[in-house]
C-alpha cells in the first residue's frame, strides 16, 4: 500500500514532483502518466505577475545547477482564469476521485498580505486541495531578508495566510538558515498542516575567463544530488521535532534516494532537478518504491516512515 496522508490530504503514494521544475503539469504528460503521481505542485504563483530576473538565470555545477530565475509567472488571476481550467478539465479535479495527483499550488509574495490574498484566491478552486507557501522569497519589508530565515518573519506570515485559507496548508522551509528546526516550529504554532523542505541552498559560480558571474543576480539557489546530505539531514532533523508531517525533497533521484527521506522522517517526498535530466523520473520512483517494498516484505509504506536508527 502506497497511500499517505498530509494532515487531510490523502495522497496515493508518496512521489510528488517539485515547484518551479514540473511546470504545470500538463507539459510533462508525454513522458509520464501524470494520473500515477501522488502529487504535482505547480510552479510558484504570486498575486501580481512577475517577469524574473534577467538571464543568464541557470548554470550546471558539479552535480547540481544553480538558478535565479525570479519565480517569473503572469500572476493567481491568469492561474485562475487560463491554467485551472486545463488542469480541471485534463483531471477531472471537480469529480470524487482518489485515482489522481493532488494539484498544489506554491504560492509566493512580498508581503504577508500578498501571501494571503494570492491564498485567498486559490483556496475558491474547486479541486486544488492545498497550497505551497514559499517563505523563501525576499521580504521587501524588511531589507531583502527572506521570511523564511527569521521565525517572527514566517510566522508572520504563515499566520497571515491561515486566517485567509482554509484548506490543507504546506509550508516549504528555507536551508539558509541556522537552526531550520527553529522555523519549522513557528510555522507549525501558526497552523500550518505540514512541511516541505529543502528549498533550495545559496551559492554562486564564476566565469574566470570573463571574470564574471555566471548567473544574472551573481548568487542562486543551488539544487541537485549535491544538496541531498544537507537536505537528509534537516529532514531527520525537523521531523523529530514537529507534530505534523514532513516533505523531503532535494537532490532526489531514485526511488532509493526516496526511501533514504522516508526512513528519515519524511511522509512524502518530492522530484526537482532530476526531472530536467530524466522528465519520466517521477514514476520510475513510484515504481521503484512499490519494488522495494515488495522485496523487503513491506506491506504499506507507511511502516518504513521515520524508521532510521
Amino acid at each position: 500500500m502506497l497511500s499517505v496522508n498530509i494532515g487531510n490530504l490523502r495522497l496515493q503514494n508518496p512521489v510528488m514532483t517539485a515547484s518551479g521544475t514540473f511546470g504545470y503539469g500538463l507539459e510533462y504528460k508525454s513522458f509520464v502518466n501524470l494520473h500515477r503521481l501522488g502529487g504535482i505542485i505547480v510552479k510558484g504563483t504570486t498575486l501580481l505577475p512577475r517577469e524574473g530576473n534577467d538571464y543568464p538565470r541557470m548554470a550546471e555545477t558539479a552535480s547540481g545547477m544553480l538558478n535565479c530565475v525570479g519565480l517569473q509567472n503572469k500572476g493567481a488571476d491568469y492561474f485562475c482564469e487560463h491554467i485551472y481550467p486545463e488542469l480541471r478539465e485534463y483531471f477531472d479535479l471537480e469529480a470524487d476521485n482518489d485515482e489522481r495527483p493532488a494539484i498544489i499550488v506554491n504560492v509566493s509574495g512580498s508581503s504577508p498580505e500578498d501571501y494571503a490574498e494570492c491564498a485567498r484566491r486559490i483556496a475558491t478552486l474547486p479541486g486544488i486541495p492545498a497550497i505551497e507557501l514559499n517563505i523563501s522569497c525576499p521580504n521587501v519589508h524588511d531589507g531583502g531578508m527572506a521570511f523564511g530565515t527569521s521565525a517572527k518573519a514566517a510566522a508572520s506570515v504563515v499566520r497571515a495566510v491561515r486566517e485567509a485559507y482554509p484548506k490543507t496548508l504546506i509550508v516549504k522551509l528555507s536551508p539558509n538558515v541556522t537552526d531550520i528546526t527553529e522555523i519549522a516550529r513557528a510555522a507549525e504554532a501558526e497552523g500550518a498542516d505540514a512541511l516541505s523542505l529543502i528549498n533550495t541552498l545559496m551559492g554562486t559560480s564564476i566565469d574566470i575567463e570573463r571574470r564574471c558571474f555566471r548567473l544574472s543576480i551573481g548568487t542562486g539557489g543551488l539544487s541537485g544530488p549535491c544538496v541531498k546530505p544537507v537536505a537528509l539531514r534537516m529532514v531527520y532533523q525537523t521531523a523529530k521535532n514537529v507534530g505534523i508531517p514532513v516533505i523531503g525533497l532535494g537532490g532526489i533521484s531514485s526511488a532509493e534516494d526516496a526511501i533514504e527521506f522516508l526512513m528519515a522522517g519524511a511522509t512524502a517526498i518530492q522530484i526537482g532537478t532530476a526531472n530536467f535530466i530524466d522528465p519520466s523520473i517521477s514514476e520510475k520512483v513510484v515504481d521503484g518504491i512499490a519494488t522495494w517494498l515488495q522485496q523487503h516484505d513491506v506491506e504499506n509504506v507507511r511502516d518504513i516512515i521515520g524508521t532510521v536508527s
